[in-house]
Order: structure tokens, then C-alpha cells, then sequence
């Protein structure tokens, strides 16, 4: 910065900046107030159908976002600039008090242009009388220290200005349409974000340099800015798109092995890059296009390390995956790349895919945990299951679902599909307890339907469940329990509450066939098991705390309610009896094992307060919101209480008073436990909401309907497979 340009700066415009910007800031705040409380609420809670259902209520959210975004990025920018404007003030006081008491010394100031000044002294006529020039000497020193210290306030100055220019713009370039997230409590956060990027960016340019103490302190300084917006795109775009991929190679060569601490730190580094390169996807800045562009170009690039002896290094592909186990990739990227990697898996064919990734590559090793990743399409689908939306993207088409479903039999990529299907039609990303499961879109029931076909299939659909899928199949499976229970037949459909777009979109005998092929996993099994009890015992909760939900008397209701227990679990029992095969009473330990933990699941979204997790049941209404989660809690709701009783059931194995479904092949007692288990949260539900009901009349209603539909539940077997005779 120029002496004079600071030295005669005049902030009044700046300072005129800054309270538009705040005066900004303060109407957006109202109107993100109104968007969410108002906007956003209303349509969640409204009873949506058709189009409705998914444009205007997706439309609507994204406003709202919109919104909130918009005063985040006008906070942050109206922070940046109070703050650079106050210190920008503070410097040119610092400035000319340093040259008021230089010319009490004497001594001129002057800007020489270009950022250059120089500090002379006057003339005096007493020095040229002084024979040994000391007093000249000493006025030198003088000159130095006013010199060293002008030049100290102005390069802070310039440093105050220039990163308060760069952190804006990137922060403005962060998305081309709409506004950015990124908040910034002032100049000095964004700033060093962005210098913490740039050092790691020079760090990572050298990979050979860096020990295993420059990699821990890497890490320290990655995880803490590794959701930061700024960070993200200076490190990334910094790097370059190829140097990123580079980088990651020559990390995972050197270090190949790793045990101990070691394998801790680049399991972290792993970590912390993805999570950081993640937050960089969603930038649309012209340099963070260009890089996502780039990354994707270089996928077939054959990436080697520099000390590497072998010709064979990792495709750009499998490095690219291999960072995408972690964090939320932006959703155009992740559709861009998975359209590329798809094209050329199923160029492969089904059964040949492993030896188009593996082959060639059995000593890499990209990934510091399971695996190897030298399956690009397990990254993909990992990074698929953070983003619900490119994961739907992903599966919209039955051709490339078919295929990926197919590629299971011949590859490990099984569990990291599962997850990504299961994103794709609950709408929740893995291991997300913070937002609340939106009503299942028409396309996703669509894919829900395609999935049931595919696993249904006499020859083939039992070959998904056995290769990692189950225990996702068995979650999608707890999820569509409403959809699931008006498609095995009820006159009174509209009994089973759903906030579905296409609440009759699955097809009976493929939902008969996949509930019983999904019971042969011990995990599958079990997501059924609690996904049921959970969507009995709420509707039990909804109906007999409010009777307007079902134009009809509540004998009825509780008999449809009973009877579609008594069929879904039906399904499951004659499932696994029919298999009466010693590997279904070995894996009774780890069916319980699996249900304790979709118990601890449950518990936990109840426990949250905020939705349903992958458990998208009931309508968004005061009633149905959770029933028995958001109201009332999770300790005294009818919900919590049923899975207490799944789950407490396990720890008396073999006691039949005590345990619910301890035995896979006695088709009595698992009558018998959904019997008890029903009976129990109406009685629950009764309780609860003071409602008067002779107690004997409406067990003996729930046991005869729970005993209907457990016949019914063979009858739908027989109609929908061969089964054994006898």
C-alpha cells in the first residue's frame, strides 16, 4: 500500500459500506426468520400430493435456504469489512503519529510511488561544523528506526487490505447462483484460513519432505479448517487438481504398512482430506470449476510415486474414490464423476467389473482401513451415501441399478452399495441424526420398487442379500413399512398413516418375496423386525390418541393394525422355518446381536429430539410427527417402549415368558411374540393417552387379527414362491 494512499485515506465510503451491509444483514436476518418459521414449516407440515409432494415442498425448502444462506454470506461480509475498515483506521493513526514525531526529529517523509517511500533528514548547519560527523552518524539510527517502523505499519496495512479482498472474493465467488454458507466472525478468521491453506497447499507440493511430525501437524491444522469454505478452495485450487491426486499417491506409497500411530495419523489424514476436499466441491468459483473438471479428466491417468519401481501406479479413479469416504460432496460433481465411472463399469459387463479395476493393481493401496480401494465404484458409492440426492440421481436409472446389483456377486462392493441405495430412498445420508427424513419422493418409491424386483428374483435376488446388502435391504425395508403394509392388502388402507408421494407404489408379490429372502440375513431380519414394531407401535399411538385419523370405529383400525403385524412378521418366521437349516439357529446370536443394534439406532433418532432418521414413517402432523418420539419423549413414548421390549428380550434367551422371537423355527412362539408385543403398546398407547377400552375385548381383538394375518402370511408365501412341502 502507498504512504499517501493510507497517510490521506478517507474511509467515510467504506464506513457507508459497512451499514448498508449491516443494515442488509438485519433484513435478511427477518426475512430467514419469516422463510423458515413461515414458509418452510408450512409447506413440511402441509399434506402434499403428486407434484406437489416433491417440487413445490423441494422448491420451497431450497428458498428457505436460500434465505439463510443470504444472510450468513451478508454477515460475513459486513464483519470482513467493519474489521478491515477499523484496522485500516488504526494503521493510518499509527502512520501519522510515526510522521509527526519524525519531522520533530527533523526528518522528512516522503512516498516515493510503487509502495516505496524514503525518511530524510533536513539540513542542519550545525552538522557540517561537527569534524567527526557522530551527530550525522546517531541521526542515521534515527532514520533507520522511523524507516523500520513505517515500513512494519504499512506492510500490516497492505496484508489488512489484500486478505480482506482475497477471503471476499473467494467468499463471493462461492456460489455462481444463490449465496455461500461461510461464516466469519471477522477479517482476521477468513485470513488465516486462507494462509493456513496456502502453507498446507505448499507443504503438500513437496510430499517427499514431509515427515511423519509434519504430516501430525498437518492433520491438527486440517481438522480444524476442514469445513471451512475458504480453507477448502485455497487448498484445493492451490494444489491443483492433478497435484491432489499426486499428493494422495505419493502419502499412501510412503506409508504403505503403516501400523500402530502411524496407520492412526494417515487414517486421519485420509479422513481430514476427504472432508476438506468435500467442502471444496461445493464451491462454483471459476477456479473450483476448473479443478472439478480437471479431477474428473484425469481419472484413467495412471498416478505414480515418485520412488515407485513399478511401472503400475493407481488410476485417477481409485485415487479420486479413495478420498471420497468421507464428508459431503457436492451434488453436480458427484453426478458428473458416478456418470463417467458408470459408463465405463458397465462397459466391463457384470461379471468381468473386478478385473477392470483390480487386476493390474494387487499391490495398491490407497485406503488406511478396510479395503484396498482399488474399487473406484466403493469410494463413489460411500461418497453417494453422504448425499441423498446424487445417490437418487445415481440409481434413477433400473438399467444401472440392475447392473451395479448384478456386479455384487463378482466384486466386494456390496456393503458400500447398500449404503448408497439406502440413502438413495430414505433421503438420509449415513449416520445422519441431525435432520429429520423428508416423505419418500415418487422416484424414490420408484427405486424402492425396482430394488424389491431385483431382490425377488428366483434366480439371483437371494445372492444380493448374502453379498453385504442385508443389512442395508433390511433398513430400506423398516423404512417403507407404510407403503409395505398398504401393498399386502387391507381394505382400510388409509389406516397406515404415510407421508409418501406414492403410497400404493410397491408391487404385493415382490414386497411377499422380499421380505422373506431379506429374512434369511440375520441383519435383514432384523431391521424388519424392529422396523415393524416401531411403525405398529406408533400407529397404534396415533390412532388412539386422536380418532379423526380414521373415519370408522377404533375396533376396526385395531384389527387392520393387527393383522398387518401379523403378516409382516408371519412372512419373516415362515420364512426362516421353511430354511430349517442348522445356519439359522448358529446365527441366532448374531440375529440378536443385530437387533440390539438397530434397537440402539432407533433409540438414538428418538433420543435426538429432531426426526425420524432412516425410519420415515408417520406424517408431519402434531400427532404423527414421530408419534411418541416428538411428543413426549423418548422415555414415556409408546415407540421407545416397544423397541425397550425388543431389545430387553434378548438378554433371557430361552425363556419364553421373557424373550420375544428366541427361536427362529418355532413358529409358535414367534405367533405368540407379536401377539404380546402388540398387545403391549396398545395397551401403552391406551395408557398414555387416558383412553378408555375394555382391556380383555381389545386384546382378544389384537390376538385374532395378529393370528388372521399370520395365516394370511403363509398364503402370501405360497402364492408368491415354491416352498417346502410338509
Amino acid at each position: 500500500m502507498d504512504l499517501d494512499t493510507l497517510r490521506h485515506g478517507n474511509f467515510a465510503k467504506l464506513g457507508e459500506a459497512v451499514t448498508d451491509w449491516e443494515q442488509m444483514t438485519k433484513k435478511l436476518a427477518g426475512l430467514r426468520e419469516d422463510a423458515d418459521n413461515n414458509l418452510k414449516t408450512k409447506a413440511e407440515k402441509a399434506n402434499w400430493h403428486g407434484v406437489n409432494a416433491t417440487v413445490s415442498r423441494e422448491f420451497i425448502t431450497r428458498t428457505a435456504a436460500e434465505f439463510a444462506d443470504a444472510h450468513t454470506q451478508a454477515d460475513s461480509i459486513s464483519r470482513i469489512l467493519s474489521d478491515t475498515r477499523g484496522e485500516l483506521i488504526g494503521y493510518r493513526t499509527q502512520l501519522n503519529d510515526a510522521i509527526r514525531r519524525a519531522a520533530e526529529q527533523n526528518l522528512t517523509v516522503v512516498d516515493t510511488g510503487d509502495g516505496t517511500f524514503s525518511v530524510t533528514g533536513n539540513t542542519r548547519p550545525d552538522w557540517s561544523s561537527d569534524p567527526s560527523g557522530n551527530a550525522g552518524a546517531t541521526d542515521q539510527k534515527v532514520v533507520d528506526a522511523f524507516r523500520k517502523e513505517i515500513e512494519g505499519i504499512l506492510t500490516k496495512a497492505t496484508r489488512s487490505d489484500t486478505s480482506a479482498a482475497e477471503a471476499l472474493k473467494i467468499l463471493v465467488d462461492q456460489a455462481k447462483y444463490g449465496f455461500a454458507d461461510a461464516s466469519y466472525a471477522d477479517r482476521d478468521q477468513a485470513a488465516e484460513a486462507v494462509a493456513a491453506a496456502e502453507e498446507l497447499a505448499r507443504m503438500a507440493k513437496k510430499p517427499a519432505g514431509m515427515s511423519l511430525d509434519d504430516i501430525e501437524s498437518f492433520n491438527r491444522t486440517m481438522a480444524k479448517y476442514h469445513d471451512d469454505p475458504l480453507f477448502a478452495e485455497k487448498f484445493a485450487t492451490g494444489l491443483g487438481a492433478k497435484g491432489t491426486l499426486q499428493f494422495w499417491t505419493e502419502m499412501s506409497f510412503a506409508h504403505a504398512g503403516a501400523r500402530g500411530s502411524e496407520l492412526n495419523t494417515m487414517k486421519e489424514l485420509q479422513s481430514n482430506l476427504g472432508l476438506t476436499l468435500a467442502t471444496a466441491s461445493f464451491s462454483d468459483s471459476d477456479a473450483m470449476r476448473d479443478w472439478k473438471r480437471d479431477l474428473i479428466d484425469e481419472r484413467d491417468t495412471n498416478f505414480r510415486a515418485a520412488k515407485s519401481l513399478s511401472p503400475i501406479g493407481g488410476l485417477g479413479s481409485q485415487v479420486i474414490s479413495s478420498l471420497m469416504r468421507k464428508g459431503q460432496f457436492d451434488t453436480e460433481f458427484l453426478d458428473d464423476y458416478r456418470k463417467e465411472l458408470f459408463k465405463e463399469d458397465k462397459a466391463a459387463g457384470d461379471s468381468n467389473t473386478d478385473d477392470r479395476w483390480v487386476k493390474g493393481y494387487d499391490a495398491l493401496d490407497l485406503v488406511f482401513g478396510d479395503g484396498n480401494g482399488r474399487d473406484p465404484l466403493e469410494g463413489l458409492f460411500e461418497g453417494l451415501s453422504h448425499n441423498p440426492e446424487a445417490a437418487e440421481h445415481a440409481f434413477e436409472s433400473k438399467a444401472d441399478l440392475d447392473h451395479m446389483l448384478g456386479t455384487t456377486v463378482y466384486t466386494d462392493r456390496g456393503q458400500s452399495l447398500g449404503r448408497a441405495l439406502e440413502s438413495a430412498v430414505t433421503g438420509v445420508a449415513e449416520n445422519d441424526f441431525t435432520s429429520s427424513a423428508p416423505p419418500h419422493s415418487a422416484g424414490q418409491v420408484k427405486i424402492m420398487a425396482n430394488i424389491m424386483t431385483a431382490v425377488a428374483q428366483p434366480s439371483g435376488g437371494a445372492d444380493l442379500v448374502s453379498k453385504g446388502l442385508a443389512d442395508s435391504l433390511g433398513n430400506m425395508a423398516a423404512s417403507y413399512m407404510p407403503e409395505i403394509s398398504r401393498s399386502l392388502g387391507s381394505s382400510n388402507a388409509v389406516v397406515f398413516l404415510t407421508n409418501s408421494a406414492d403410497a400404493e407404489g410397491l408391487e404385493t408379490t415382490d414386497v411377499a418375496r422380499f421380505l422373506s429372502v431379506v429374512s434369511a440375513d440375520p441383519a435383514g431380519r432384523a431391521g424388519i423386525i424392529v422396523g415393524e414394531g416401531v411403525y405398529t407401535s406408533g400407529l397404534l399411538d396415533a390412532h388412539l390418541s386422536d380418532p379423526t385419523l380414521f373415519d370408522g370405529p377404533r375396533e376396526q383400525v385395531l384389527e387392520d393394525i393387527g393383522r398387518n403385524a401379523g403378516i409382516i412378521e408371519g412372512i419373516v418366521a415362515h420364512s426362516v422355518a421353511d430354511e430349517n437349516v442348522q445356519s439359522v439357529v448358529e446365527g441366532e446370536k448374531d440375529y440378536n446381536d443385530a437387533l440390539q443394534k438397530k434397537g440402539d439406532f432407533v433409540k438414538t433418532w428418538l433420543g435426538t429430539g429432531v426426526g425420524y432418521g432412516s425410519v420415515s414413517l408417520f406424517p408431519d402432523t402434531p400427532v404423527g410427527a414421530a408419534t411418541g418420539a416428538a411428543v413426549g419423549g423418548f422415555a414415556g413414548g409408546v415407540i421407545g417402549l416397544a423397541v425397550d421390549r425388543l431389545m430387553e428380550s434378548q438378554e433371557s434367551e430361552g425363556v419364553r415368558d421373557g424373550a420375544l422371537y428366541v427361536s427362529a423355527k418355532d413358529l409358535y412362539a414367534s405367533r405368540d411374540s407379536v401377539n404380546e408385543q402388540t398387545q403391549a403398546s396398545v395397551m401403552d398407547a391406551l395408557e398414555r393417552h387416558h383412553v378408555e377400552l375394555p382391556k380383555d375385548g381389545t386384546s382378544d381383538t389384537i390376538r385374532r387379527a395378529v393370528n388372521d394375518g399370520w395365516n394370511d402370511a403363509s398364503d402370501f408365501l405360497s402364492d408368491t414362491k415354491e416352498r417346502p412341502r410338509g
